[in-house]
């Protein structure tokens, strides 16, 4: 019941985290280059189990404590919990047996290690915080946003984050098929790109924004004589004005509206009696635009940022067995820390992002910078590879892009 011992049990499941790492490196010894990427997808699959444990923790523990009645109740939660971890651990060890990569067998801790040196690592688990880090992130931050945003029931906001969350995890599977057939590369350009547009149309906030418009000058002088909010009258002159507009006319905050909408309109800017020079102002011009942000086009692209970054956490790790097949342990150990850290992280981030800002969709903005610095380095470096081992057919791709460019079609 202390908080040090609070503390011991948060350190007991860290460390039981750590068996992510060891599942990437034994899944990946039971089978052959062009199916690693499938199976390390459906065991990362797993992840939906966050999405579920969201959903349904929640009724379990109103059930649990006798909708609020009972607060001790809620003691029972983790001992389900447990029982079902020990179950799980039961059926391992006598449904599995030991089966290592021969080579590791005999490498000392330092060779081990030794793949933590290249700058690929780093590379990969760049990308992890993108897609992982960036997954656990919103997991929790989505449900604030809805809440904020859009004024919804915490319940409600929940249900739609799910949305996100849940597809996110059972979509890795898919992602280590797709990783296998066409290639972990291939996957990761279109799961950067998916994610970098999707980013950027969902940092555009929902806002009420007035500006200065078109407003009307005097043609010749004179005395104003008559203002009303639709004209002014100098002299012989009536100048015709747009009347202000109301939320009736245009404005329809609980209508489909997946475009901003803009009305202007003009307000006098003198009075009766006024004397009035040539090219002086006679009316303000004011612009005003709605963005409504559509909660249903935002839940969508939310979505659609889940699948990619499910996509994409298959396609990071069918990369490891490739690069190191006999460090798979090792190297996924560091790039899921590395993605674990980016789900601490990234909250932390967006707050202050917040904070500095007002402003709740920085947080797209932050993911549209990370995904292009990956999409860029993963890109320059795989000109560097294929300038390193087909200098011709770079050459030679590179210069009928180059005639595509200047003529406007291929030779």
């Amino acid at each position: 019941d202390s908080y040090s011992g609070f503390l011991l049990a948060g350190l007991g499941f860290g460390v039981s985290g750590a068996s992510f790492a060891v599942g990437i490196a034994y899944t990946s010894v039971w089978f052959p280059p062009q199916y690693q990427g499938t199976a390390l997808g459906v065991f990362g699959a797993g992840n939906a189990g966050a999405a579920l444990t969201s959903i349904f923790a929640p009724m379990l523990l109103k059930s649990l404590t006798n909708g609020g009645e009972n607060l001790e109740g809620w003691r029972t939660m983790p001992r389900i919990y447990a029982a079902l971890l020990l179950g799980t651990a039961l059926l391992f060890w006598f449904l599995t047996y030991e089966k290592k990569v021969v080579q590791s067998k005999t490498m000392t801790l330092a060779e081990r290690l030794s793949p933590l040196r290249h700058m690929r690592v780093w590379r990969f688990g760049l990308y992890y915080f993108l897609v992982f880090g960036g997954f656990v992130a919103l997991a929790q931050w989505l449900i604030p946003y809805y809440v904020n945003v859009y004024s919804m029931s915490v319940a409600t906001a929940g249900l739609l984050a799910s949305i996100f969350s849940f597809p996110s995890g059972v979509i890795r599977a898919v992602g280590g098929w797709m990783s296998d057939k066409f290639g972990a590369r291939s996957v990761m350009y279109w799961v950067l790109g998916t994610i970098a547009i999707a980013s950027a149309l969902l940092s555009i906030p929902r806002m009420d924004l007035q500006s200065p418009g078109a407003g009307v000058m005097a043609k010749r002088p004179g005395i104003v004589t008559e203002v009303a909010s639709d004209k002014v009258v100098i002299g012989d002159q009536v100048y015709k004005l747009i009347p202000p507009a109301t939320d009736a006319d245009w404005k329809d905050q609980d209508g489909f509206q997946p475009f901003p909408k803009s009305r202007s309109w003009q307000v006098p800017a003198v009075k009766v009696g006024d004397k009035v020079k040539k090219k002086e102002l006679v009316a303000r011009g004011v612009t005003y635009v709605h963005f409504q942000s559509n909660v249903w086009i935002f839940t969508c692209l939310v979505f659609v940022v889940g699948i990619a970054m499910g996509i994409g956490k298959a396609a990071v790790y069918k990369h490891i067995p490739d690069y190191f097949p006999n460090e798979v342990g090792v190297v996924g150990g560091m790039v899921g820390v590395l993605g674990g850290l980016g789900g601490f992280v990234c909250p932390i981030i967006f707050g202050y992002l917040l904070k500095g800002t007002g402003i709740w969709s920085t947080c797209w903005v932050f993911f549209l910078i990370l995904t292009i610095v990956c999409l860029v380095w993963m890109h320059l470096v795989i000109r560097k590879m294929l300038f390193k081992r087909a200098p011709r057919l770079a050459r030679q791709i590179e210069d009928q892009a180059a005639d595509v460019f200047a003529h406007g079609e291929e030779d």
